[in-house]
């Protein structure tokens, strides 16, 4: 059978897996991301305006981690992509690190996203409590994932169309009210420095603030190793920058300035549901609900999505053996069922977090993701360094190569060491900076003591 690839999202499946995945086009990794419409609120009620800095030092930081990740994917494309590198750069403990590390990511992002669909539904129609619809989402998808995946690709295409309408949408009814186009009155400029100025909680929110923002953008820089195995690396990675640049300074930048302009950034109504806040200000008939509709059916199709991408990361350890080998089985289907359900165990204890701490587990879940993406980025840009170093020693010719090597790879680090920094001059973000180098240091240790063996090629 031949397979087709997965070419945008959180993962990219290569050809060693027995399923198959349908893809019209490539929108979702040029759409804007399910974490524009759950992070954002949290972003803004820890930075304030400002928080239009931290989206903005977070772009600069994608690009070059996108250009350095161009770099090796143009070189070797490899099917395990950061821990493959990562194990050639620093050795096999931090390859399996890495990689657990960006599976225990994608895991996080599926608790998130069926935390927030539940969340939002129970806002608009409360049914049921929030966490029994975190249950419900997570039951339904992770049948769906165990026995039939073949049309997630078509759907996800639609998906990421109607995500992009959506925000164009907002765009527009934003800009219509700023310039008193509207029956509501314009709230003018005000907002950006009122209600204790435009950096209200100084640098420290800022840096919090990133955490979140970074989650947001988490996943983005994948389009990268998709368009460096290209025939012309070169030109479409450069081509794949630019357009993600334009469309996270449209979508990202323009919705949140939209958001802090319209409303207070310490209204309680922005901190929860920022799209539906700023079109009720906007006083448009139906328009909140519609776009309420959106976001829910954006994020569990996003669900779907990351459930059928952790679970298939499980898989593509397992075969280059740096997982157990029964992670690597597959039903009559083509199916991993036990990369399935172990992938969606955390997701299921989400719902406990739920029934205990409704009001907290999302932003908690959010910093989490945040302060891991920092890690991968981290090492993946440590490996570029030294893989780069090694290919210059040996006079090896690069189909791409990062900007003004080593200072732009050094800049990106230090940006990341920047946040880390500020980040533990706030006592939240110290938490879960401390949470996440636990994380990182135990899937070290378990990646020492129990990865012995070295990893091995996925044959089919």
């Amino acid at each position: 059978m031949r397979r087709r690839r997965r070419r945008s999202g959180r993962w990219r499946p290569r050809g060693s897996y027995r399923t198959s995945l349908p893809v019209r086009g490539a929108p979702a990794a040029d759409a804007p991301r399910t974490g524009l419409f759950i992070g954002t609120g949290a972003a803004i009620r820890t930075a304030g305006p400002a928080v239009l800095l931290s989206f903005l030092v977070a772009c600069v930081l994608l690009v070059l981690v996108m250009r350095a990740l161009g770099e090796m994917a143009a070189a070797d494309p490899s099917p395990g992509a950061f821990s493959t590198w990562a194990g050639k750069a620093m050795g096999r403990t931090v390859g399996q690190t890495l990689g657990w590390l960006w599976w225990a990511q994608i895991v996080v992002v599926v608790a998130a996203e069926a935390t927030a669909a539940a969340q939002l539904f129970t806002e608009l129609w409360p049914l049921a409590e929030q966490w029994v619809l975190a249950l419900v989402f997570m039951a339904l998808f992770t049948a769906v994932n165990l026995v039939k995946v073949g049309t997630l690709g078509e759907t996800e295409f639609w998906f990421a169309l109607m995500k992009v309408l959506a925000v164009l949408a907002f765009l527009g009814v934003g800009l219509a009210l700023l310039l008193g186009l509207l029956p509501a009155p314009s709230p003018g400029l005000g907002n950006l420095t009122s209600h204790g100025g435009f950096m209200p909680n100084g640098l420290t929110g800022v840096a919090a603030a990133l955490l979140v923002v970074i989650f947001a953008f988490g996943g983005t820089e994948l389009v990268t190793i998709a368009s460096a195995e290209t025939e012309d690396p070169q030109r479409n990675v450069a081509r794949a920058i630019r357009t993600i640049l334009v469309r996270i300074l449209v979508f990202y930048v323009g919705a949140v300035t939209v958001m802090v302009l319209v409303l207070p950034w310490d209204d309680e109504q922005l901190s929860v549901s920022p799209f539906v806040a700023v079109l009720d200000a906007a006083g448009v008939p139906g328009a909140d609900a519609v776009m309420a509709v959106i976001i829910i059916l954006s994020l569990l199709s996003a669900l779907n999505a990351n459930i059928y991408g952790s679970s298939r990361m499980l898989y593509s350890l397992a075969r280059r053996g740096s997982a157990p080998r029964a992670f690597a089985d597959v039903s009559d289907r083509g199916v991993p069922r036990t990369a399935v359900v172990v992938s969606v165990v955390f997701g299921f204890a989400a719902v406990v977090l739920n029934y205990l701490w409704p009001e907290t587990v999302l932003l908690w879940m959010l910093n989490t993701v945040g302060a891991t993406c920092l890690a991968v980025w981290g090492l993946a840009l440590v490996s570029q360094i030294v893989l780069r170093r090694r290919a210059d020693r040996a006079g090896a010719r690069l189909p791409l190569r990062m900007w003004a090597f080593p200072w732009l790879s050094y800049l990106a680090l230090a940006i990341l060491a920047g946040i880390v920094l500020l980040g533990l001059l706030d006592d939240a973000v110290r938490v879960q900076l401390a949470l996440t180098g636990a994380l990182v240091l135990l899937i070290a240790l378990a990646a020492r003591v129990f990865g012995g063996r070295s990893e091995q090629p996925a044959r089919d």
